[in-house]
C-alpha cells in the first residue's frame, strides 16, 4: 500500500495539535525580498505550477470562438449599440432592438441558419450577445430559439417555406405564447383555446378568462408581430373533445402598420427585476380567427373536416414530443449562464489580485486574495466556473448529435441533462453573483462594476425555460424510472452509464479500508472522486425508491412524492454533479500538454474535494469517511484553494474576455483604477 495512505503514527495520534501545526506551516510561509507580500508555499514542499495562458486559452476556446470575436469587434467599433450604465427601460428596449439589428444586418451573422445547421454555432453566437447584453442574449433567443425555433420544430415544410426568411432577417418579429398568468410550469393544465370552425375552416383563439391571459411574453409589449401561442385544441366535430395542448401560429401586429390587429389585446408587463431591453407583454386574445394552416401540424393535424390525425396514439405522447422539441432553450440558458459567471469571476478575482488591505506589522499590504477567506469564496467558484464550462460543452455537443441524429437515446439524454444542468448551474451562478459583489466590498455596488447588472439580468434564468425545482425534480424522476426499470432489465441511457455499469458496487458497503485512507494521493485520485460522487447518488436513488414506496400505501402517488420532495431535489443534485465532475476528469486527461493538464487536473481536484465537503455529512452519515479522514479532505481542500490561488490570474486570462466585454473598470486586464476615477469625473 502507498504510504501516503497509511494512518497517522501513533506519536502524531497523541499530539494532533503539533501535526495539524506542521503540515500548516509546510503549506504557507511568508518570504523576504520583493514579493515579501505574497503568501507562497515553500519551494521544497511543490513543484510550482506552470500556467501558460496560451495553452489554457486553447483547451478552453470553442470550435468557434472566431466568431465569437467578431461579434466582439463588431460591437467595439460601434459605441452607439454599446449600453450605457444608466438607460430608461423604453431607450433600453429599442438599443436592444438595434443590436439585435446590427448583428443581423450590419455584421452579416444569421444566427436563424445555425438553430438549423449548426446548433453549436449558434450557441456561440448566444453567448458573445449575452456578454454584450443580457438582454440582447435574451432577445436574440426570443427571436430565434424560441419564436423561429417552434416554428421550424414544431411545424412543416410548409411553415419553413413561409416564414424561415422573415424570421431570419428580422422582418418576422415574433413572440412565444405559452406562460399564463396563472400556469406556467404546469403547461398541460394551459387555458387558451383554439376551437376548429369546419364552416370556414379557421381555429378561433380565445382568452376564456384572466387566469389565462398569456403573461411575460417577451416581444410582445412593442416589436412582435407573430407569436405562438401555445392553447388546447378544441374539436366540436368531435363532441366538443379536447386534444390537450398544441402550437398555433397567431399574427399579433399589422405587418405594414404595427397596428395591434382586431381580437388581439397587449398590454406592457412594465419594469422588470432585470433583463429590461426585453418588452415583455401580456396578451389577450378574443374569437381571434387564423387560418388552419396557422396550426404548428408536425405532432397533430386537423383535416377541413375537423378530423383530428396524428402519428403519436395519446395526448401525454403528443405533448411530450411537442415539448421535447423545444428542449435547446434549457441548453442555452445553461450555457449562457456559464459566461454569466465567467464574466462575474473574472471581475472579482482581478479586483481581488489588484485590492491590497492590511498586512504583517512594517510590511507592504498583502491582496486580498491572499486571505484564505477570500479564497474560500473564491476558488472554488473559480474550479465550478470550469467545471460547467466542460459540462455545458458537452450538452451543447450531445444537443447538437440529437438534432442531426433523432436517436432515441440520445433524445433521452439531452432532455434530462440539459434540465439538470440548466438547473443547478444557473441556480450555482445566481448565488455565485452575490458573493462577487460582496467579496469585491464597496466597489462591487458600484453599478459601473456590474455585479447589479449581471444579478438582476440574471436572476430569472432560475425560472424561465422551466422553473429549477421543477425541473429537478424532472431529473429525480427519471432517475427513479431508470432504477426500477433496471431491475427489471431494462436499459439505462447515456447519463446513466454508471449506474447501470455498477449498480451493485455503489450500493454495497464501502470498504472499510479506503475510507480510512486520508493521504493527499488517494483524494486527489479521480477514481476516488467519481467513487465518492456516484455512492452518494447511488444511496440516496435507493433510500428514494424505498421511501416512495412506503409512503406511497398511505399517502397515494402524488402525497408520497411531495413528503419526499427535498430528498428527490438532493437526489438530482447529486446526481448532476457527478456527470460535472466526469466531464471535468474526461477533459483534464484529454489535455495534450502536460503542464496545462497539471493545472487543470488542480482545478478539477478543488471542484471534487469541496463538493465533497460541501455535503460530508452524508459521507460521515453512511460510513463513508470516518473523522479523519474528513478533516483531510477539508485540509486538503483548503491547501487546494491556495494553490489555485497561485494561478487564479492565468485561469481567469484564459476565458479570453476582452476589456470590451468585462467592462467593469474594477476588472479590466490592466489601468483600472485609472478607468474607475475617470468614470466618475477625474
Amino acid at each position: 500500500m502507498d504510504s501516503s495512505n497509511r494512518n497517522p503514527t501513533t506519536d502524531e495520534e497523541d499530539q494532533p495539535h503539533l501535526r495539524r501545526i506542521g503540515r500548516i506551516s509546510s503549506h504557507l510561509i511568508h518570504t523576504d525580498g520583493s514579493d515579501q507580500h505574497q503568501l507562497v508555499p515553500l519551494p521544497c514542499a511543490r513543484k510550482p505550477l506552470m500556467a501558460s495562458v496560451s495553452a489554457l486559452t486553447e483547451v478552453m476556446k470553442g470550435k468557434h470562438r472566431d466568431l465569437q470575436e467578431r461579434i466582439f469587434d463588431f460591437f467595439s467599433s460601434r459605441p452607439d449599440l454599446q449600453t450605457p450604465i444608466e438607460i430608461l427601460k423604453d431607450d433600453h428596449r429599442e438599443l436592444c432592438l438595434r443590436q439585435l439589428t446590427g448583428v443581423v444586418r450590419d455584421a452579416g451573422i444569421r444566427p436563424f441558419r445555425y438553430v438549423l445547421d449548426d446548433p453549436e454555432r449558434y450557441f456561440a453566437v448566444l453567448e458573445a450577445v449575452g456578454g454584450v447584453d443580457m438582454s440582447l442574449g435574451i432577445k436574440m433567443g426570443v427571436q430565434y430559439s424560441l419564436w423561429g425555433g417552434s416554428v421550424i420544430n414544431l411545424g412543416t415544410q410548409k411553415h419553413r417555406d413561409k416564414y424561415f426568411d422573415g424570421i431570419d432577417s428580422l422582418e418576422y418579429l415574433g413572440c412565444f405564447a405559452m406562460t399564463e398568468l396563472h400556469h406556467g410550469s404546469n403547461v398541460q393544465g394551459l387555458q387558451t383555446t383554439a376551437t376548429f370552425d369546419p364552416v370556414t375552416d379557421e381555429f378561433i383563439i380565445d382568452t376564456p378568462n384572466d387566469g389565462a391571459i398569456k403573461w411575460w411574453i417577451g416581444n410582445a409589449a412593442v416589436h412582435g408581430k407573430f407569436a405562438t401561442v401555445f392553447a388546447k385544441l378544441i374539436l366540436p366535430t368531435e363532441g366538443g373533445a379536447d386534444m390537450g395542448v398544441h402550437a398555433f401560429i397567431v399574427p399579433i401586429r399589422d405587418l405594414k402598420t404595427h397596428q395591434v390587429l382586431p381580437g388581439i389585446e397587449i398590454h406592457d408587463c412594465g419594469h422588470k427585476v432585470g433583463l429590461n431591453g426585453v418588452d415583455n407583454g401580456a396578451l389577450r386574445f378574443r374569437s381571434v380567427r387564423i387560418p388552419r394552416d396557422n396550426l404548428l401540424n408536425r405532432f397533430g393535424d386537423v383535416s377541413q373536416d375537423g378530423k383530428y390525425t396524428s402519428s403519436l396514439s395519446t395526448t401525454n405522447k403528443r405533448f411530450a414530443a411537442t415539448l421535447g422539441e423545444l428542449v435547446g432553450g434549457r441548453v442555452g440558458l445553461a450555457y449562457s449562464s456559464v459566461g454569466v459567471l465567467k464574466l462575474a469571476v473574472t471581475i472579482a478575482v482581478r479586483y481581488s489580485l489588484l485590492r491590497q488591505q492590511f498586512g504583517p506589522p512594517k510590511q507592504p499590504e498583502i491582496s486580498i486574495l491572499d486571505y484564505q477567506s477570500q479564497q474560500h469564496k473564491l476558488m472554488p467558484m473559480l474550479a465550478s466556473t470550469y467545471a460547467f464550462h466542460f459540462a455545458t460543452k458537452y450538452l451543447v455537443e450531445k444537443y447538437s448529435e440529437m438534432k442531426k441524429s433523432h436517436d432515441e437515446q440520445v433524445v433521452g439524454d439531452v432532455h434530462s441533462l440539459s434540465a439538470g444542468l440548466k438547473a443547478y448551474v444557473t441556480s450555482y451562478t445566481a448565488k455565485s453573483l452575490s458573493i462577487c459583489r460582496e467579496a469585491c466590498g464597496g466597489h462591487g455596488y458600484a453599478a459601473v462594476n456590474r455585479f447589479g447588472s449581471l444579478r438582476n439580468d440574471h436572476d430569472i434564468f432560475q425560472t424561465f425555460e422551466g422553473d429549477n425545482t421543477v425541473l429537478l425534480q424532472q431529473v429525480a424522476g427519471d432517475l427513479l424510472k431508470q432504477y426500477q426499470e433496471k431491475f427489471k432489465g431494462g436499459t439505462l441511457t447515456v447519463t446513466w452509464n454508471y449506474l447501470r455499469e455498477s449498480m451493485n458496487k455503489y450500493l454495497s458497503q464501502p470498504n472499510p479500508v479506503i475510507v480510512r485512507w486520508e493521504g493527499e494521493e488517494h483524494l486527489r485520485d479521480p477514481e476516488f472522486q467519481l467513487d465518492a460522487f456516484r455512492y452518494r447518488t447511488s444511496r440516496l436513488l435507493q433510500s428514494a425508491a424505498l421511501r416512495l414506496r412506503k409512503h406511497m400505501k398511505t399517502l397515494g402517488g402524488f402525497g408520497a412524492w411531495n413528503r419526499c420532495l427535498n430528498h428527490l431535489l438532493t437526489l438530482a443534485e447529486s446526481h448532476i454533479e457527478s456527470v460535472i465532475l466526469a466531464k471535468f476528469i474526461d477533459a483534464v486527461q484529454s489535455c495534450p500538454d502536460k503542464d496545462t493538464r497539471a493545472v487543470l487536473k488542480l482545478v478539477c481536484d478543488l471542484y471534487a474535494l469541496d463538493r465533497i465537503w460541501n455535503d460530508i455529512g452524508t459521507y460521515r452519515n453512511v460510513d463513508y469517511v470516518t473523522p479523519n479522514k474528513a478533516k483531510a479532505i477539508h485540509k486538503l481542500r483548503e491547501y487546494l484553494s491556495f494553490q489555485v490561488k497561485g494561478v487564479a490570474r492565468e485561469l481567469i486570462d484564459a476565458f479570453d474576455l476582452p476589456d470590451d466585454v468585462t467592462r467593469a473598470p474594477i476588472g479590466l486586464q490592466s489601468g483600472a483604477y485609472a478607468q474607475y476615477t475617470q468614470y466618475v469625473g477625474f
